[in-house]
């Protein structure tokens, strides 16, 4: 049995106790500074007000003036906080990290440093320590079908654990796995980081066929907008691996569990599909995102970071020009305000229509 802490309460980070609780560890749920209220109802009552899961008995909650006392005898770190959090972690978690201490996270997303380069947040993570500790510590991450409600009611899954150490991976897989909770493991930290981050994004744009179709009258049902959403999803898959690529990740990844297995179940339900729908029914990106007030769009971070760098990327030769016409049209949607106006005619390769 190993100490686990657990660093953020939000859905994820919350959820991911279960499998480790029922792996047999003395799991430490510690919330971040702004997550105080769901801490007092997990004390209440054990149930995450979102989650609407009791959490394992083998799980304590702790608010985060109680870091320290969680930490204590700490043998493995898991993160659960937005991308946006991920600095902030970093400085708070430093004081208690060491070589032989393994720490993985769930946080996806992407970042652009320098000019024209994409990074994946472990390595933004990993910049952010003390250079005593750069080097030393080696984050992890996890990706693949990850739902949150889904894997605190144990629904079977599996997921990728990788990293840029293979020991430290197969640890951490025989830590965490349960017979519902497959783990595997790959050392392509960019490859997978990349996918599981715009795999947020592409599904939010496979979500806006639902909207569309509703705002043209049409109910659920076979048939729908169906089509519309598949060659979405078609070009998504195709605009990961050229942006795979670029980072210098493998493209297998693409049909695999944090690229294409992760996008199918991201389009099933969660946060980015609902965003994607309000879009489709032709609310501006300003008008949904009132609509989801509370909610994190990590979606729509990322669509910020990969649409705005874009022209870098083009310009750079890391992309052809012109090689996205999906992620530009997000960009345009998000950043810029405009209205859906999907452009099939530029997906695969092919010219616009005459």
């Amino acid at each position: 049995m190993a100490k686990v802490v657990v660093v953020g309460a939000g859905m994820m980070g919350t959820a991911l106790c279960t499998p480790l609780a029922d792996a047999g560890h003395e799991v430490r749920l510690v919330g971040t500074h702004l997550d105080g209220a769901w801490i007092a109802a997990l004390k209440a009552d054990r149930c995450h007000p979102k989650l609407g899961v009791p959490l394992p008995d083998g799980v304590t909650p702790f608010g985060f003036e109680e870091i320290r006392a969680a930490m204590t005898d700490v043998e493995v770190i898991a993160v659960g906080v937005s991308s946006a959090g991920v600095r902030w972690a970093a400085h708070v978690l430093a004081p208690f990290l060491r070589r032989d201490l393994p720490l993985i996270a769930v946080t996806k997303g992407l970042e652009e440093s320098p000019p024209g380069a994409l990074r994946v947040l472990p390595d933004v993570f990993s910049d952010e320590l003390p250079a005593t500790l750069r080097g030393e510590v080696a984050p992890a991450a996890i990706g693949g079908p990850c739902i949150a409600g889904e894997i605190a009611r144990r629904v079977p899954t599996s997921v990728v654990f990788c990293g840029r150490d293979r020991a430290t991976l197969d640890y951490l897989a025989v830590t965490c796995a349960t017979p519902y909770y497959h783990v595997h493991v790959s050392t392509d930290l960019v490859g997978v980081e990349v996918c599981a981050a715009l795999k947020n994004s592409y599904a939010m744009a496979v979500g806006i066929g639902a909207g569309v179709h509703e705002r043209l009258g049409g109910a659920p049902g076979p048939v729908a907008h169906h089509n519309y959403e598949a060659a979405i999803f078609a070009q998504a898959c195709l605009e990961m691996d050229l942006l795979v690529r670029a980072c210098g990740g493998d493209p297998r990844q693409v049909p695999h569990l944090a690229g294409a297995g992760d996008l199918l179940v991201t389009t099933s339900g969660g946060r980015s599909s609902r965003l994607g729908r309000l879009l489709g029914l032709g609310l501006s990106f300003e008008d949904a995102r009132a609509q989801m007030a509370g909610d994190t769009l990590e979606s729509a971070d990322t669509v910020r970071v990969v649409g705005g760098a874009l022209p870098r990327l083009y310009a750079s030769g890391r992309l052809a020009p012109g090689s996205l016409p999906l992620m530009e049209h997000l960009q345009e949607i998000i950043a810029l305000g405009r209205p859906v106006d999907m452009p099939f005619g530029r997906f695969f390769g092919e010219p616009a229509a005459p």
